[in-house]
């Protein structure tokens, strides 16, 4: 679909291009070498070139200025043409009248009236009939809305191939978001398992023990032989009671990922989804910090990467993790659309209170030429902040 938006540009710069060429060749076929001869063949080429150095397919865009200079140079030549007794009539306006009308802008709509007016103006200064104003102006009113309705459709294009492709940017985020919910969700839920079975099964497994060891104590009848099968009893518990508390742990190994770790595996989460090159970079020594810090910090790392991406439209983002004895600076800077103004929506407000409630802060500032950096500091002292293990 993108290359159908170029190739309109295209095809409307080669008619344009075409208009020019062939009045100039027809001037120079049609007329003998004279002083107005080389001004008329100057005039048109500054109305072919001067023009395109504002507007020209996929490199230059500023077309409020092409529409003034086309309308300044080629309506002048077509202007004063137009009226002339050995031209009266045979110079037409319509392939300029199509490029203003596919190039209009709000700001242009101006250029409408100018090329209705144009001919009846001829009439004031020559011997341009009512019927030959009319038919002129009603053949650049016709042409410059055919212009209208292909921008229309060139920018019907456009925008449904945008859409199209923010929609696939967006069903990725959410299967990203939702493989980040699932793993939080079991990972949470895992946590909250490990410490009860660790809570009412240890005690219970302690409990039996110290049961088993008054029994052993007590028993009168074959002692030797109740003895030996309660020791057996006894290894057998203590065996469970080992093995529970491995299965516990390996269940809480996921809890005691380390953040540069998480980050990574949210990095290459991100690239997989989303096709956006993204670079870690690491300074210092990491800190050992508790899983609700770590995961404080990662859900801020991961609304940057999605703001940088929905909102930026950023092709690479950058993510510094600067660990120092005193504090953790976390920098995301990505190359996207510049910002003009920030505004604290619900998710920067929400990430701003995450940093607060760590007792660290949050900003976020537009870089130098294009793209924003999000910087978080997180103070490092204080036993809230560190791993109770």
């Amino acid at each position: 679909m993108k290359k159908v938006f170029y190739m309109m540009d295209w095809g409307i710069f080669g008619l344009r291009s075409y208009y020019y060429v062939l009045l100039c060749v027809h001037i120079l076929m049609d007329n003998a070498y004279s002083s107005r001869l080389l001004v008329s063949v100057i005039w048109i080429l500054a109305a072919f070139i001067i023009p395109i150095l504002f507007w020209f397919p996929q490199l230059r865009k500023n077309k409020e200025w092409f529409i003034f200079l086309e309308l300044l140079l080629g309506g002048s030549y077509y202007f004063t043409s137009f009226m002339q007794e050995d031209q009266l009539g045979s110079v037409d306006y319509l392939i300029p009248s199509l490029t203003i009308g596919y190039l209009l802008t709000r700001k242009t709509n101006w250029a409408m009236p100018v090329l209705l007016l144009l001919p009846f103006t001829s009439m004031v200064f020559g011997e341009v009939t009512w019927d030959l104003a009319l038919g002129s102006s009603s053949d650049n009113l016709l042409f410059s809305l055919i212009g209208i309705w292909v921008n229309f459709i060139a920018k019907a294009y456009h925008e449904k191939n945008q859409l199209a492709k923010e929609i696939d940017e967006q069903n990725k985020l959410l299967t990203l978001y939702a493989a980040e919910i699932e793993r939080m969700t079991l990972l949470e839920e895992r946590n909250r398992m490990s410490k009860e079975m660790h809570d009412t099964l240890g005690h219970s497994f302690i409990s039996l023990i110290m049961s088993l060891d008054a029994a052993i104590a007590l028993l009168d009848k074959k002692p030797d032989l109740a003895k030996e099968k309660l020791i057996r009893i006894r290894g057998l518990t203590e065996q469970n009671l080992d093995e529970m508390r491995g299965i516990v742990h390996k269940m809480g190994e996921e809890e005691n990922i380390s953040l540069v770790n998480h980050a990574e595996g949210l990095i290459d989460s991100f690239r997989e989804y989303t096709g956006t090159v993204i670079r870690l970079t690491l300074e210092g020594t990491e800190r050992i910090l508790r899983f609700d810090v770590r995961q404080s910090i990662i859900r801020v790392i991961q609304e940057s990467f999605t703001n940088a991406l929905k909102h930026g439209k950023a092709t690479e983002i950058e993510l510094s993790l600067r660990f120092s004895p005193s504090a953790l600076l976390v920098s995301i800077r990505n190359n996207g659309i510049p910002l003009d103004k920030v505004e604290y929506g619900f998710g920067l407000t929400n990430m701003k209170n995450r940093m607060e409630m760590l007792g660290g802060t949050f900003s976020i500032s537009a870089l130098a030429v294009v793209g924003a950096e999000v910087r978080c500091e997180i103070p490092l002292k204080g036993d809230k902040l560190h791993d109770e293990n």
